[in-house]
């Protein structure tokens, strides 16, 4: 148990630091402040000694030393052992068995208008080793690090008479992981390269998951500084949910048209532009009704109540766009439905991480569409042609390879991915589509190692194909587009979803 007598303050954030002060003097509790907080202390009429008045030795360098003296760390880091006990009796310090701290909001500085040198003097030097010292020493001194802990603590001391040892280690736990996400954004601030050496990835848990991949798994979502979403209402997400959540938004957001997305399985199964959401989502859903069901769907606009109502003739397992309009929530209440509010003012992550082999792979997200559309055929697409064509191409990066993407008007006709084999793929797609393949545009993640799929595609009367090219056989695939009149286009950027 540790006995508190006395405390260091010592925080950016003062918000909370009054009432928290009061309650320690409530207890008996001798307060040290650094200059800036003994100001705000004594300005409430809390009775307090700043630390130049307990050093004898003023602050310097324009207030970027402050704190560093051996009467403060060696009040903080000494053992209740006879031999550091006399030591500091020796030199006239009292123990210091609490330490109360925030650092300079670096973090949240960096995210506006700063230049380099603003931004170096947020970086705070004796806030983090005060909370260093006072962790370390977690068996003799609690460290208190966050204004949520304020309550708890001045709870845990009245019950107790102190702070027990297991509370104490809590506390350390936290101040450690706190110091060690603020030098982790720190770091990566002055990464100049895309992938160094070392990289320091610091993620908050953000969301504890319903569960992972399957109901026996546990998972939690982390993230580097907030969601991209907040849920409004619904079931708790699961690990599917989130990724299929993921994978419909960006989805939606590749159009600046009104947009719908149903993802099934972390699979686009129906895709739609139109002038309006509802319509949107009447033609995503007729794209494959069968694999919508139980789906997750994205719009890229305000969500209307005409959409509510005719989304709930299907069972979904949660619905994400930037907006709900009216009282959409309240209509909802009763069916259970995820409803997840996207925030599109944060801006996504510039990089993709995955775990594999015991380690994880970092990549950049695949931002660009096509390079430099060639026509290599002697059919060329027409403008119009060539927007349904990007269209289809945009569906199919989000579809897993081997990727064929069937579309017109702006519609998915026919989606498959995941095959071993592009024929196969290609085969899968054109009897999705039926007879509306007649005429439709397909689009391909890679290129076509042989001719064989073009001959399918021209059996069903495509009219016009998109894919990477590069192929060793382009000349073939070439030649069998122009025996049955296929436009094709080639992207030169492949699309590659593993």
């Amino acid at each position: 148990m540790i006995k508190v007598k006395r405390c260091l303050v010592s925080v950016s954030d003062k918000e909370g630091i009054i009432d928290f002060a009061k309650a320690l003097k409530e207890l008996g509790i001798e307060i040290i402040a650094s200059v800036g907080t003994a100001k705000a202390l004594k300005e409430s009429g809390i009775p307090v000694s700043s630390i130049d008045e307990v050093t004898g030795h003023p602050e310097i360098l324009g207030g970027r030393v402050k704190t560093l003296h051996p009467v403060i760390f060696g009040a903080i880091l000494a053992k209740r052992e006879e031999s550091h006990l006399s030591e500091l009796e020796k030199q006239g310090i009292k123990p210091i068995d609490m330490v109360v701290c925030n650092l300079y909001p670096f973090e949240e500085k960096i995210k506006g208008e700063i230049s380099e040198n603003q931004a170096i003097e947020e970086i705070d030097i004796g806030g983090v080793s005060l909370i260093r010292a006072g962790a370390k020493n977690y068996k003799y001194v609690a460290t208190i690090i966050d204004k949520r802990q304020y309550d708890e603590v001045i709870r845990v001391l009245k019950n107790n008479s102190g702070i027990p040892s297991e509370f104490s280690y809590h506390l350390a736990k936290e101040a450690f992981s706190y110091i060690a996400h603020y030098d982790s954004v720190i770091s990566n601030w002055f990464l100049k390269e895309k992938f160094p050496d070392i990289l320091n990835i610091s993620l908050k848990k953000a969301i504890p998951l319903k569960y992972g991949e399957n109901p026996h798994q546990m998972a939690s979502f982390y993230v580097q500084d907030k969601p991209l979403f907040t849920q409004i209402s619904g079931d708790s997400l699961s690990y599917n949910n989130i990724l299929d959540l993921d994978s419909a938004l960006s989805l939606a957001f590749e159009f600046e048209e009104p947009a719908c997305v149903i993802i099934k399985h972390n699979t686009p199964c129906g895709v739609a532009c139109f002038e309006d959401v509802y319509s949107a989502y009447r033609l995503a859903y007729e794209a494959d009704p069968i694999s919508a069901f139980g789906g997750i769907i994205a719009i890229n606009r305000p969500f209307s109540l005409k959409t509510a109502e005719a989304i709930s003739k299907t069972f979904y397992e949660g619905i994400i766009a930037p907006d709900f309009e009216g009282n959409i929530v309240e209509w909802f209440k009763d069916k259970k439905i995820r409803l997840v509010k996207s925030d599109n003012s944060l801006k996504p992550s510039n990089h993709r991480f995955r775990g594999a082999l015991g380690g994880i792979l970092v990549q950049e997200e695949d931002r660009e569409l096509y390079k430099n559309l060639s026509f290599p055929t002697k059919k060329r697409p027409s403008n119009e042609e060539l927007k349904d064509l990007i269209f289809a191409y945009k569906v199919c990066k989000y579809v897993k390879s081997n990727a064929i993407v069937i579309a017109k008007n702006k519609k998915t006709l026919g989606i498959c991915g995941g095959q071993t084999n592009r024929v196969d793929a290609v085969k899968i797609a054109i009897e999705r589509a039926g007879d509306k393949a007649k005429g439709s545009y397909l689009a391909s993640d890679a290129f076509f190692p042989f001719s064989d799929s073009i001959e399918l595609a021209g059996k069903a009367g495509i009219s016009a194909i998109i894919q990477p090219g590069g192929s060793i056989r382009d000349k073939d695939v070439i030649e069998k587009a122009d025996s049955f009149g296929i436009g094709m286009v080639f992207a030169h950027i492949r699309h590659f979803r593993h």
